[in-house]
Formats: C-alpha cells, structure tokens, sequence
C-alpha cells in the first residue's frame, strides 16, 4: 500500500505533538496540578489523533468490500474447460454451512466466547491481557475479527508487538465488522487461517490432516485444528503429537467452560489419541504448469496496467488451448517418457556407490560428483579430491539422489495450429513437481536433422529439383590448420547417386552437406529465421546444414507450422481475449498478419519432399507402428552422440513437434533407443493417434501441395545421362515445370534459375570460407551414429559425378 502525501493538517498536528513531547521531560521534574492534570487529559487526545494519522495506513472500505467477493482469475480452454486458476495459496474455499458446527464450537470457545458480543474488538479482554503482560504473564487478547484482519492484510498490519501494529489491527477490526456480517467473519477466518504445509482454510487442513473434508470432522478432529491457531508448529500433530494432545484437551475443556460441550463427556474424550491421517497435499497444477505460470507472469502485468488483482478479480482468460490435446500430450509424453527411464536406471546401474557399466560413464559419475555443493564444501574444509571422492561416493543417499537428478529423462512437446497460429498444447517437461524447467520456450538444444529442411528449402528458393542430387561420397570440407570436417553417416557412403527428395528422406548428412555448399550458410540462417527461428543465434556455418546451432523447440514447431502453412509465418498466439467475472470483454488479442518466409511453390515442394519422410524415410514409423494414414510429412532429428532426440510432424490442421534428451546435456541416450525416430516421435505418433480416433483431427483432410516426387521419364533420362557421362536431353519450353519438380523453374528471385549443372568430375573437394570455419561439433539422423572426423586432406575419386555451383573441381576455391 503506498503512502498518501501528508495534507498542511496532518503536517501540523505533527509538529504539535513533537514540540509537546520534547516539553514533556521538563514538565514531569516540575510537575504541577495543572500539569498533572493536563497531562491526563491529552493521553486520550495524542492516542485519538496517533489513530487518526493511522486511517490512511489500514485497507480502505472499498478494499474490504473488494475481499468480501474475491474471485481467483482462470485460464479457459479453447473449448470451455478451467485450466488453472491462480490463488495466492493452497486453499479450496468452503461455506460456513459446509464446515462442520464442532469447528465453529470449539473456535468461539477457545479463541473469542464473547464473539457475538463485541464489534471487532473485545475491551474486557484487552484490558485484562495488558494487565497480564504487565504481571509477566503474556496473553494474547485479539478477537477472531481481529485475527481475520492480520490474516488478510498481512502486510498492511503485519505482526510485530508494538502498539501501531495493534491500533492498525483494531482499526481494520472495526472495519471489518461494518462491512462483514458475524457469519461472514466465521467464513472468511475459517478460509484463510494458515496450518502448515501449505494447507490454507479448514478444507484443506482437514484433508492434510485427517483425510477428510471439512463437514466430517468430529469434536476431536475439531478441537486438534482450532488447537494449531495458538502457534502451528508449536502445537504441530505431526512433528509434537505429545503437545498437539495437551492442546486439543485444553480446547475441549474450553468448551465445557463456555458451554459448547457436555461436561459428561470431556474425561472420556481426553482419553482418546489423536488419530492423525496426514498427506501433504501438492497445490493444483493444473492441465499445463509451466505454460499456466508464463501466463501468470503475463497476466500480473496486464493486470497492473489496467488496475485488476488477478487473485481477487475474477479476470477470465481465454486461450488457444485445446483441453482434449492437452490431456492427450500429456499422457502421451509421460508414456513415453516412462518407458526411456526404465531404459536408462538398467544403463545407470546403482548399487552401493555409483556402478557404471564403463569407464567413460564412471568418469562422467564422478565429474557430477565435483560439480555439486557437497563435494566443494568437503575440498573448502580442507580434504584432498580423493578424500572428498571416497566419502561422497560411499554415502548411498547422496549417490542416489545424484544419480536420479542428472539421468531423469526430459521432454517437451508443443502443438499449434498452421493455419492461424493457436498453440493447442504444450508440455514443460513430465513432471513440472520434478523439472519447473521449459523444455518448450526456454531449453535451447542442437536440433540435428530437423534443421535439415531449412538446407533444401534454400536450394528450391534457387531454383533445385527434387530429382537434382549428388553422389554419396565422402566430402571434406577444410577447416584450417590441417584439419578437416568430413560429416558421415551410420554404415557409409554408398558410392551412388541421390536425389535430393532421396537426402532429405534418408536424412543424409552427406548429400545435405554437399547441398550446403550450393546454398551457403547466409541463406539458409536467413530462411530458418523467416520461417520462425526468431530468438536463437544461428551460427552461418556449413555445419549449420545438420543442426548444430541450439534452438527452442517452439521455434522448430513455428517453423514447420510456417512450412505447413504455404511458406506464410503467423506468429504463435496462445490468449485470445480476457474478460471481466462477468463475461465483459475486457480486451482482446489477435495474431498478427502472415508474413511470407517462402514461396507457395517452394513451400509445397519441400512440404511434399518430407511427405517421403513419414511414407518411406526415418519417420516411416507413423505408419507402420501407428497405423496413420492422414496426409501427413515430418521430420526426425538426432543430434551427436543421441544427446537429443526430436520429432516435428505436419497435418494440415495440427503441427506437433517432440524433443527428448536430458537436462545435463553430458548425458546421453544409447544407441538402441536414442534416436529421434525412437525417443522422440512415439510421443507425437501417440498423440496424433489419439487425436485422429477422438476427432479432435479430420484425417481426410489434405495439404494444397501437389503429391509428386518420383523423377518424371524426361529427369530420370537426364539423371542416367549425367551419370554415363553423355550429353543431357534438353529440358521441356522456357518455363515448363516437370510433374513432381514443382520448385524446378521458379526461382525466389525470378528469371533463370541459379541452381544450374555441372560438368562431370572425378575428384571434388569442398572449401569452406577461412573466415567462417565450421565447429566440429555435427549431428544427423541417418542410422542415428552422425560422425566427424579430423584429418589431413585426401583427393576422393568420385565418378561420374553431377555437380554445381560451390563443388569446385582441382585447387580449392572458396564456394559463393
């Protein structure tokens, strides 16, 4: 609350009152009667006018009626469900009616008998606990009004034993009692008081402490709570049982004395125990949490800005979000995600210290061990790296708790709609109890051969075919110094002609490696970031080609939602409007115009290049394990050593992408089960599956993109022209595209394409600029074992080799 100016009023009675307590020493060692007198008299006066000055300082009649009819603000589903509300503690707020009558008993009894007496304070008492104070005997004299007054305006009144804290309580008092009727104060303490464990309001103390909702508890149960409100942890049931006992006893014979129980039956109830049935219970999360608490932070500041309290408020947002996708991502990711952790505890074995399956791994055990605080405080004490290792290893708790930390699989998954931008789902991580970290916006990860799409997309900006292609060889591109960037695939070049549809299907770091230096790296960081890659740094590298520059999983989805989309980017949008308690739209929100990142054509025949992916490349699994059928084209990644795993699919109604890894990134997936197609897209293809069975997605609805891809009998007569070294038949009129090259003749810039061919070489050598190295760090998704490889230059004999602008024959050149 902030402080109100002083008025020329306050400020002068101010300055009176300092002037007369700076005479006041003086007087008392001459006193006089008239003094004395005078004296007395204005102990009244000073204490009327210290609580004037005190008015501004306590909540306002407006604030009070304002917390009377407090209402958390919720976040709505695109379809009518609450996702989350926000509350300022784990409280479920119940009636009075709905709270049992032993509680309202023994409450007025032990805390406030003359309850129904006094207006906010009760004077007798006060009197009587400043005189007991006085006497060394401190008692408390504050009446439930009061209490209910220091519960809901904690800061404003605070809880210091000092006399401005306990006028500033009874002048809240008084104010509450003129707006709250008696039943309304019961309701609203009984709400608000705190009893641990995060367990706010009779409910949920109830069901923390004995399993059960506030109208079953019985006299004892009743007597045990309204025990705690005399000091919580002192009197905890939990933790002091022997304590928690004496209490409620004392509470029952409180209320004999103020007639709320039978004297009869106090010696036979004082004998019973306490009979506690405690459960911590966890605050609500909602359907989203980490989505839920980025809208919350958004929401506080929306709400400063329009002058609303988003927990007393009511404010009703409405988001994009799908509760049927939502339930559906988030078991799919935690089936998932289950699975790989059953995996890993048999690749993580722990048994009496940290037993690793090789040394590599036990190296990479103990680097963890001297990362964490205990093992710097062990070498801050004064022990040796050995001493600090042998105990810390010895000690299994800590081993274990270690070891769950660093090897807890992690997973993000997000959806949206192409056509307009609306995320419709969005999961953190599997359990945000566990990992409050988001793997969906703020995790930043190599996102391998997903990044692949961004290569090809350059080369039909510039005018490429699906049926153009390369040989798989061996290509080394230097880095200086000697050495070499040489990006291989699991089992080897084959030696043979590839498409580029082929690269892209297959994943092949080598074909996409060569179609890099065609492109360059500029354009294809300037693609990625039109598409959607707008908050991550892209290194213009040619290894950028397989993903080496971390990336969010949002801006992978947003990129092929902009691919599915006909090259057009919308910007994700996830709220759409908020309103008032009363359905007023307050203010609305809508996605900004499409931005075009690629040509339609060129988007359709990328588009169409990766519906090879999912029909016979690296996400063949859609269809054979999940029986999809819809139009769909996808793309898996995984990075080096299966440090990450994804998976981004399109549909023309839903894009859903998948990342799976760890959080420390030293960890990595084995080679079995650590690839993209493996980790990552079960989780989309579960998703998909169930979205296609519940109808939340039309499975006959198709892309506007042509379905082509196989070569036409005019490039397949080329294609075996180049590689037999005759002359290639002439291409079809100016401006004819061929059936399934829907890119081939439309070049982004207009006029004559810019990817032409080449002569046929025999050795080929690919120069990467001095000044733009590539890092030796690379991955692919092609039989998931991505490889780079350091080593001096040596001439690879290619035969027969169709080549392009950027693949130089003879001395080294640096490509355009």
């Amino acid at each position: 609350m902030k402080t109100p100016p002083q008025t020329p009023l306050v400020a002068t009675l101010a300055a009176r009152l300092r002037a007369f307590a700076a005479s006041v020493p003086g007087r008392l060692r001459r006193p006089t009667w008239r003094g004395v007198a005078l004296g007395l008299g204005a102990i009244p006066v000073m204490l009327l006018l210290y609580i004037v000055l005190l008015l501004p300082f306590t909540p306002s009649i407006s604030d009070l009626l304002k917390a009377k009819t407090a209402k958390p603000s919720v976040l709505m589903s695109v379809d009518g469900k609450e996702l989350a509300s926000f509350q300022r503690a784990n409280r479920d707020w119940v009636k009075l009616d709905q709270i049992s009558p032993n509680v309202v008993a023994a409450l007025i009894a032990t805390e406030d008998h003359r309850f129904y007496e006094h207006h906010g304070m009760d004077f007798r008492r006060t009197v009587s606990s400043v005189l007991l104070t006085l006497t060394g005997r401190k008692q408390g004299g504050s009446t439930i009004t009061q209490q209910l007054a220091r519960n809901m305006y904690p800061e404003e009144i605070g809880r210091s034993a000092t006399l401005t804290r306990k006028l500033k309580e009874a002048i809240t008092a008084f104010k509450i009692e003129a707006v709250y009727s008696k039943d309304e104060i019961l309701e609203s303490y009984l709400n608000t008081v705190p009893f641990l464990y995060n367990a706010y309001g009779i409910e949920m103390a109830a069901r923390t402490y004995f399993d059960k909702s506030a109208s079953e508890l019985d006299v004892l149960q009743s007597a045990t709570l309204v025990g705690m409100l005399k000091g919580a942890s002192y009197y905890n049931p939990v933790t002091s049982p022997e304590r928690a006992l004496q209490r409620r006893n004392t509470v029952l014979m409180q209320m004999v004395k103020h007639g709320k129980l039978p004297e009869a039956k106090l010696a036979a109830l004082k004998k019973k125990p306490l009979k506690i049935d405690f459960e911590r219970l966890d605050p609500e999360l909602g359907e989203m949490p980490h989505l839920a608490q980025q809208l919350r932070r958004w929401l506080i500041e929306w709400a400063d800005r329009n002058d609303y309290n988003i927990y007393a408020d009511g404010l009703v947002v409405r988001t994009t979000i799908d509760s049927r996708l939502q339930d559906m991502a988030n078991k799919a990711l935690v089936a998932q995600g289950d699975r790989l952790q059953k995996i890993v505890a048999g690749d993580w074995r722990f048994n009496s210290g940290w037993k690793a399956k090789s040394g590599a791994q036990r190296e990479l055990a103990l680097a963890f061990v001297r990362d964490t605080q205990e093992y710097k405080a062990a070498r801050a004490a004064g022990q040796t790296d050995e001493q600090a290792l042998k105990t810390l290893l010895a000690n299994a708790d800590f081993m274990q708790a270690l070891k769950d930390e660093k090897t807890r699989v992690q997973a993000g998954f997000m959806a949206l709609d192409p056509s307009n931008g609306q995320v419709r789902a969005w999961v953190g991580s599997r359990d945000f109890a566990d990992d409050q970290f988001d793997h969906v916006q703020q995790a930043r990860r190599q996102p391998g051969s997903t990044f692949k799409p961004f290569v090809y997309g350059a080369a039909f900006e510039e005018g490429a075919r699906q049926s153009d292609g390369f040989i798989d060889g061996v290509v080394e591109i230097p880095l200086g110094n000697g050495a070499f960037w040489r990006p291989t695939d699991g089992g080897g070049p084959s030696g043979e002609f590839m498409s580029l549809r082929q690269g892209l299907m297959f994943s092949k770091n080598t074909i996409t490696a060569q179609v890099m230096q065609v492109v360059g790296p500029a354009h294809v960081a300037k693609l990625a970031r039109a598409m959607g890659v707008r908050q991550s740094k892209l290194e213009e590298v040619p290894s950028l080609a397989l993903g080496t520059s971390p990336v969010t999983l949002k801006e992978m989805v947003t990129a092929y939602g902009t691919l599915a989309n006909d090259g057009r980017y919308i910007e994700p949008i996830i709220v759409t409007r908020v309103e008032d308690r009363n359905g007023k739209v307050l203010e609305e929100f809508q996605a900004k115009p499409p931005e075009t990142a690629m040509e339609t054509t060129v988007a359709q025949t990328l588009l169409d290049v990766m519906r090879g992916v999912i029909d016979q490349g690296t996400g063949a699994a859609i269809r054979s394990r999940y029986g999809l059928r819809a139009d769909l084209a996808g793309k898996t990644g995984t990075t080096q050593g299966n440090t990450d795993g994804w998976f981004v699919m399109m549909h023309p109604q839903l894009v859903a992408g998948a990342w799976v890894g760890f959080n420390d990134n030293r960890v990595t997936m084995g080679d079995s089960w650590g690839q993209g197609a493996r980790s990552a897209l079960p989780i989309v293809g579960e998703f998909f599956q169930q979205a296609i069975k519940a109808k939340v997605v039309d499975p006959e609805m198709r892309f506007a993109a042509p379905q082509g891809g196989a070569a036409t009998d005019h490039e397949q007569q080329r294609i075996e022209a180049l590689l037999n070294g005759a002359e290639p038949p002439q291409e079809g009129q100016p401006g004819e595209v061929p059936a399934g090259n829907m890119a081939g003749a439309s070049p982004a810039a207009g006029g004559a394409p810019r990817w032409q061919p080449a002569p046929v070489i025999k050795y080929v050598t690919i120069q990467a600029p001095a000044d733009n190295p590539a890092p030796a760090v690379q991955g692919g998704d092609s039989g998931g074992m991505p490889g780079v490889v350091l080593q001096p230059p040596a001439p690879v004999p290619v035969e027969k080799l169709p080549v392009f602008p950027g693949v130089v024959v003879g001395p080294p050149i640096a490509p355009r």
